[in-house]
């Protein structure tokens, strides 16, 4: 048997994964007569089209039933689309498309919401880079694969519009291939970390394990990230001066970085983005802005400290909960952020994630359910 041109559900595999009145409506017209319908596909709110995966694997079954689709893609990938605006129609045999709808839909929405997602953070942040650390978020390898994907494509539009550098690449070796990379990116979590007793030994630890590999320290374990964040840039030396050390921080939001609390967070803020701090600001954007955690201010935090003690070329690595809200008020301080580990590009809100498809006309006749005749082609 031929290898199944697509990822996703293999022709064998699908029957099983897709609702059962749909297997019904299929064995209904086999058993009384094809026609040819058109299917209109949207969403209930605005987002960017991510389409190619859910495309490519209902074309890949279409062929495997012997049949070819017409499909008219109405925006090109990366397009932002508007809640209820269909983004293509689908044309075929009955037969062949009525219980493709629901692994299709599974797979267009929820990357279509984590391109909309990754696309405003880039755009917010155009000087940083993203790694896209989704991959143990999400809920099985499929459901990674639509993330990581969603995530490229937004990362590609910000790059077109406002030249950002966006994600430059993902956890995990299965998705690199979507941000051009061939295997996956990342150093140390917090269990190296407590394996070695100290953060500097983790370090030393790693260097020595894989020297090969870029240098990025965790440095809020024990809750000394300042004294640890100094600790490692000294002893790595000559990787701080010529910029090949940076320090993670992903601070517990239970608790301030070392050296700060509210006050000597505005402080910080007054010294290095006092604008920030001048317009209305609600509770939500006031903690990322001074509160515990890896705030903004915990972030220029860092900086000054690392410049003062002459580490000007050590990068800092942000972490923990980083999504469109948290990188917009980040964008406000101009928070000093060189590279941002995030998951949070995944959709929040999972029925926001829901595509829908109608069939819009049977044998060149519109016919709709009421109510959705806006779809119907013009």
């Amino acid at each position: 048997m031929a290898k199944f041109a697509s990822s996703g559900p293999t022709p064998e595999i699908q029957p099983r994964l897709t609702d059962t009145y749909f297997k019904h409506t299929r064995n209904v017209v086999m058993a009384n007569g094809d026609c040819e319908v058109t299917y209109a596909v949207f969403m209930r709110r605005p987002v960017t089209f991510a389409g190619s995966l859910a495309i490519e694997w209902i074309t890949a079954m279409a062929k495997a039933r012997g049949a070819k689709l017409k499909i008219e893609q109405l925006y090109v990938e990366g397009a932002w689309i508007g809640a209820g605006e269909p983004m293509c129609y689908i044309t075929g045999p009955l037969s062949v498309l009525v219980d493709l709808e629901t692994i299709f839909l599974q797979r267009l929405g929820p990357a279509c919401v984590a391109a909309y997602n990754a696309y405003n953070m880039c755009i917010e942040l155009p000087k940083v880079a993203f790694l896209a650390m989704d991959a143990r978020h999400c809920a099985g390898s499929e459901m990674a694969e639509l993330m990581a994907y969603g995530a490229s494509v937004g990362a590609a539009k910000a790059k077109a519009k406002a030249n950002a550098i966006g994600f430059v690449g993902c956890a995990a070796d299965a998705t690199a291939h979507f941000f051009g990379q061939e295997k996956g990116m990342g150093t140390m979590p917090h269990a190296l970390i407590g394996y070695a007793g100290s953060t500097l030994r983790a370090a030393e630890l790693f260097h020595q394990t894989v020297p090969d590999a870029p240098l990025t320290v965790l440095v809020d374990y024990f809750g000394q990230e300042i004294t640890d964040a100094l600790a490692v840039a000294e002893h790595f030396r000559v990787l701080s001066d010529t910029g090949r050390l940076s320090l993670r921080i992903d601070t517990h939001g239970g608790r301030y970085v070392e050296g700060l609390d509210m006050q000597s967070s505005y402080a910080v803020l007054e010294r290095n983005a006092a604008k920030a701090l001048r317009g209305y600001r609600t509770d939500h954007e006031l903690r990322f802005l001074l509160g515990t955690g890896v705030s903004a201010a915990a972030v220029w935090h860092m900086r000054e400290q690392l410049d003062h003690h002459g580490f000007e070329k050590v990068k800092i690595v942000a972490s923990s909960g980083f999504g469109p809200d948290k990188c917009r008020v980040f964008s406000l301080a101009s928070a000093p952020v060189d590279v941002i580990g995030t998951g949070s590009f995944l959709p929040q809100v999972w029925s926001q994630t829901y595509a829908t498809a109608d069939i819009v006309s049977y044998d060149g006749q519109p016919r709709v359910k009421a109510g959705r005749e806006f779809l119907i082609q013009k």
